[in-house]
């Protein structure tokens, strides 16, 4: 059982209806919200984030408190603008909800600022001067000055310088090379063509494949950074040059890498690390012996598949090979058994001393002595 004591307040207090306290779709933020406004003067130009900290309700609850009073027709807003340019949020929060038509002529009437006078001078508009000459186009062209070659892996050309217009020298007569003297200046213009002629890449081709293969490596190589590549070639180069192969240098680069766990936050900075020192080319292990030459056999030469056999010298209508297992010079065919070597040599079979033979004799017809 619940009791109520009510005391009417004398002053500072605010009519509600019961509609807008017990409203099904309003949570107790936006009533919160809305009877907060409707209690203040009505001169007050509080705005509905203002009340909203004052009521210490948050940046979410007040956006959806606002949102369900909108919907529901409590509050109405529009942006105008004013007098020096500057838009103006106009806020309406009725006690009964009002629809579009009906706010748009309450806010209508409403009195807005007409002069300029309290305006910053920041914001209003100015009456300067205009600049001199006709209005152009912004220039799009030209590189900003600095140093190209640290800021990106793709400098454009440098401009060529334009041809000065020198006066001729006047070209004079060349000595024809007379007969003791032409082979040695044609020597002594070939060394000196030699050594004018610069080679434009120090660093072979090779290395720049090596380099430009680092990031098949491993993932933790695919991100190289772009101003470290000449260095990393120069580096390849240093590999190469001391005797080196491409296969090696992959090979030292992959055993250097750590564990697929361990992330890698400057894969330059680590081949850096990895191809500083070049080590000393390993000595090739020697050459096993070569196997010694079989002497060719007499006789016509076999095939490789019937090497080792050989021709059996039994009674064949055609030559027949076999492969021996030891010395034997006839097939499995041809080789005599051992039943038939042997028997022979014990010849025959001796009469049993138990007198079985005798038994056996005399129980025949004919040894029967009265036959």
């Amino acid at each position: 059982m619940i009791y109520r004591h009510f005391s009417a307040p004398e002053r500072a207090f605010s009519q509600l209806s019961h509609e807008l306290i017990r409203h099904p779709r309003l949570d107790s933020d936006a009533v919160r919200l809305l009877t907060w406004q409707l209690s203040l003067h009505p001169n007050a130009k509080e705005p509905l984030s203002r009340t909203a900290e004052r009521a210490r309700i948050g940046a979410t609850a007040f956006t959806r408190a606002k949102r369900q009073l909108k919907s529901e027709g409590f509050v109405h807003e529009r942006r105008v603008q004013g007098a020096g340019g500057l838009w103006v949020t106009q806020q309406l929060v009725s006690s009964v909800p009002l629809s579009s038509g009906e706010a748009a002529k309450i806010l209508g009437a409403m009195p807005l600022r007409t002069s300029a006078e309290g305006v910053s001078s920041q914001v209003a508009p100015s009456h300067g001067h205009p600049a001199v000459g006709a209005p152009s186009a912004r220039r799009a062209d030209g590189h900003p000055r600095k140093h190209r070659e640290e800021d990106t892996s793709n400098p454009p050309p440098e401009p060529e310088p334009e041809p000065t217009h020198e006066p001729e020298a006047q070209a004079e007569p060349e000595p024809e090379p007379g007969p003791a003297n032409g082979p040695e200046t044609e020597a002594e213009a070939e060394a000196e063509a030699v050594e004018g002629s610069e080679p434009a890449d120090d660093v072979p081709d090779e290395a720049r494949v090596v380099v430009a293969a680092f990031p098949l490596l491993s993932p933790a190589l695919r991100h190289i950074p772009p101003g470290m590549r000449e260095e990393l070639t120069e580096l390849t180069a240093g590999w190469l040059a001391a005797g080196h192969s491409s296969a090696d240098i992959h090979a030292h680069v992959r055993r250097g890498l750590p564990g697929a766990d361990t992330p890698v936050h400057r894969p330059g900075g680590l081949l850096r690390y990895l191809l500083r020192e070049v080590p000393a080319v390993p000595p090739a292990p020697p050459a096993p012996p070569a196997a010694p030459t079989p002497a060719p056999a007499d006789g016509p030469r076999l095939s490789a598949r019937l090497a080792g056999t050989r021709e059996c010298e039994g009674d064949h209508v055609q030559p027949m090979l076999f492969r021996p297992l030891g010395d034997e010079t006839r097939c499995a065919a041809c080789a005599p058994t051992p039943s038939t070597d042997i028997q022979p040599a014990l010849g025959p079979r001796a009469p049993s001393p138990s007198g079985r033979s005798g038994r056996r004799a005399s129980t025949r017809p004919d040894a029967h002595p009265g036959a």
